[in-house]
């Protein structure tokens, strides 16, 4: 049985005038310019209530007295093309400021929510699958665009409704009050179709969600579906989420097909047909005017016209509710980058780092690091060893302040580590990964990453300081060579030596090394032994050591294990110890001569 999640319900009244309050406030830097998209609505009702009249004007005193001369028939031609042309401009001019208005305020949401990811923790990237995220960017935004044009259509046939039945009831009280007995069922009319599509829509969007979801995993995975010949079954898994989403398109399509447009042209033809009636049983006691008759009609017209308008823009409102309540959903999420109390007077000179006693989990419940104590002083190399779920990454992930830790305390310079700004952070603590993330661009693009204050010189003397210089003056266009998606025409060694440039390239105090040989081979390994030796002159630098005969020249080892420091010393002190780590050495020394 399929299990139900929050979407697949309908919004009720109250939801609905929260999520238009809070999605309205968007749009309030640029009400000037929908209120001018306002008066030209209001014009453009006016219009539409005296252009019969003109017409019905040259029936009644001209045509009907068969008294229109060439000259008359001229003027009244010629008026109503004036009239005409008025109407497009004001309706031109309607369209256009209310267009450019909904679009900056889709571009201002969009920059909001763009910006409110970049606030976020890493907890919540790790916890919500990416093509879920770019839904809500793109999708989601892009559907605002039309929500807004919903309100347009609903104030322009409130505008259209109100002034045709004031005109009709000018013409004839009791058959325009008879058209009006309609509202009472349109009015029901829409709230049935609201109810039942608002529910759809959810689920629509829900499924759509899982689609961009699965097509970002498989996309981004091509090369393992490929390797591991899993094209039929993720076919077969894709095709499934498509047809979900197929059978909610179907759904919707049934719902509109009975309660849009339809059901209110049935209601204009009963309407049309009772008007009629009507004054033909009064022109059997007495003459009635022929331009009145069409005038009337026109206006019973543009009486139901406007809610055929309204029920097809329901969908549209509806769609962008469910839009619109995503992105709010995704505006409320609370798991923010930990928070820092800036001293504006702390600053990152020497680099000494000292953790005290420091425990952290993940989800609150289980503790990955518990009471971890260490000192690494200005200028030492602090490598972090153990077998995977050691906890490893974790203390770099306390000491990056990508999460936020529960007990104990971190100093750096012996300042506690909540009081420097994230910008002192990051420009003097430079991180490399295991699996480098390149950037579409160029080689300088990946160094530089759009930071407008590093120089070309500094680029290059970075890359030849990592050593990264040799392979890069060897391409045809040296620092302005290509850099495909991920970096994929580079070798692991290149993007791993580019990132060492992009790291260096900024001069950091502290550096962190998740593991930066652990996905490149002995040969490559070799040549850029010399750049991390070149990084790590004049700095304190934190390990995490796969390879650990890379890190034997470390001033300390911290071996870890569940969470727990077990083992510290250097790597003679370790050996002697004949513990853990001297196990996991031989363990890899014998492996490598196996290799080998």
């Amino acid at each position: 049985m399929e299990e139900k999640s929050e979407w697949a319900k309908s919004f009720s009244l109250k939801e609905q005038a929260a999520i238009l309050k809070r999605t309205f406030q968007f749009a309030r830097p640029f009400v000037g310019t929908f209120i001018f998209a306002i008066l030209f609505s209001v014009g453009l009702a006016v219009i539409n209530v005296y252009m019969p009249q003109i017409l019905q004007y040259f029936m009644d005193h001209y045509l009907q007295t068969k008294s229109a001369t060439m000259r008359i028939l001229y003027f009244f031609a010629g008026l109503y093309f004036l009239a005409s042309i008025i109407k497009a401009l004001v309706w031109f001019g309607q369209w256009y400021l209310y267009s450019v208005a909904s679009i900056k305020t889709l571009n201002r949401i969009r920059v909001i929510l763009f910006e409110k990811l970049h606030q976020l923790g890493i907890r919540y990237f790790d916890q919500t699958p990416a093509g879920s995220i770019v839904s809500r960017v793109t999708n989601d935004t892009e559907t605002l665009y039309d929500f807004w044009n919903v309100f347009l259509m609903v104030l322009t046939g409130l505008l259209s409704l109100v002034s045709s039945f004031i005109a009709m009831y000018h013409l004839n009280h009791t058959i325009a009050l008879v058209n009006l007995a309609f509202l009472p069922l349109l009015i029901l009319i829409i709230i049935t179709y609201q109810r039942l599509s608002s529910k759809i829509y959810r689920q629509m969007r829900e499924r759509l969600s899982e689609l961009n979801t699965k097509l970002n995993e498989y996309i981004s995975g091509m090369h393992i579906i490929q390797q591991f010949r899993q094209e039929k079954r993720l076919k077969d898994s894709f095709e499934k989420t498509n047809t979900n989403y197929l059978h909610t398109r179907y759904a919707m399509i049934k719902t509109n097909t009975l309660l849009l447009a339809p059901i209110i042209n049935f209601l204009y033809a009963i309407g049309l047909s009772i008007s009629l009636t009507m004054f033909g049983f009064k022109a059997m006691n007495q003459p009635l005017e022929v331009g009145m008759i069409y005038a009337f009609t026109t206006y019973v017209q543009n009486f139901f016209r406007p809610m055929t308008q309204v029920m097809d823009s329901l969908s549209t409102y509806t769609d962008g509710l469910v839009a619109a309540s995503r992105i709010l959903k995704l505006m409320d999420v609370n798991e923010t980058i930990p928070k820092q109390t800036v001293d504006e007077t702390a600053k990152i000179t020497h680099g000494k780092i000292e953790f005290k006693n420091v425990s952290f989990s993940y989800d609150g419940k289980t503790q990955v690091l518990k009471d971890i104590s260490f000192v690494a002083d200005e200028n030492q190399t602090v490598a972090l060893v153990g077998h995977t779920g050691s906890g490893k990454s974790s203390i770099i992930n306390v000491l990056m302040r990508f999460y936020e830790f529960a007990e104990g305390q971190i100093l750096i310079d012996g300042q506690d580590i909540r009081s420097f700004s994230y910008q002192e952070l990051r420009e003097k603590i430079g991180l490399v990964l295991q699996d480098p993330f390149m950037f579409y661009g160029t080689i300088a693009d990946n160094i530089r990453l759009l930071n407008p204050e590093i120089s070309d010189e500094q680029i290059i003397e970075a890359a030849k300081f990592v050593q990264a210089d040799q392979f890069i003056e060897a391409l045809p266009d040296d620092y302005h060579a290509k850099v495909i998606e991920k970096g994929a025409a580079y070798s692991s060694g290149q993007r791993q030596l580019l990132s060492f440039a992009r790291t260096i390239v900024t001069n950091p105090k502290i550096l962190i090394l998740d593991e930066a040989t652990a996905n490149i081979d002995t040969e490559t390994e070799s040549h850029i032994q010399q750049g991390l030796q070149n990084m790590r002159q004049n700095r304190t630098t934190i390990a995490i050591a796969h390879r650990l005969s890379t890190i034997r020249d470390a001033d300390l080892i911290l071996v870890l294990d569940k969470g727990r420091i077990v083992e510290r010393g250097n790597h003679e002190e370790l050996m002697e110890k004949n513990g853990l780590y001297a196990q996991m050495y031989a363990l890899q020394a014998s492996s490598e001569e196996v290799n080998q």
